[in-house]
């Protein structure tokens, strides 16, 4: 997922999830290490520190 899309879907992800949104992302990027997809979870990493961008340094 390039950055851009990466951005827009963590956006989303906030929009629809609020505060709650982080750690959905980072439940999901568990998930697939565990089930060994490395690429998606690293998808998931990425979306995940864009909402902590988001948030930005006192909310995270």
């Amino acid at each position: 997922m390039d950055q851009v899309k990466t951005h827009e879907y963590a956006r989303a992800l906030y929009k629809a999830h609020g505060d709650k949104a982080q750690v959905e992302a980072a439940q999901k990027a568990k998930h697939h290490e565990d089930a060994g997809e490395t690429e998606e979870a690293e998808t998931w990493r990425k979306i995940q520190r864009a909402i902590s961008e988001m948030r930005g340094p006192h909310e995270s």
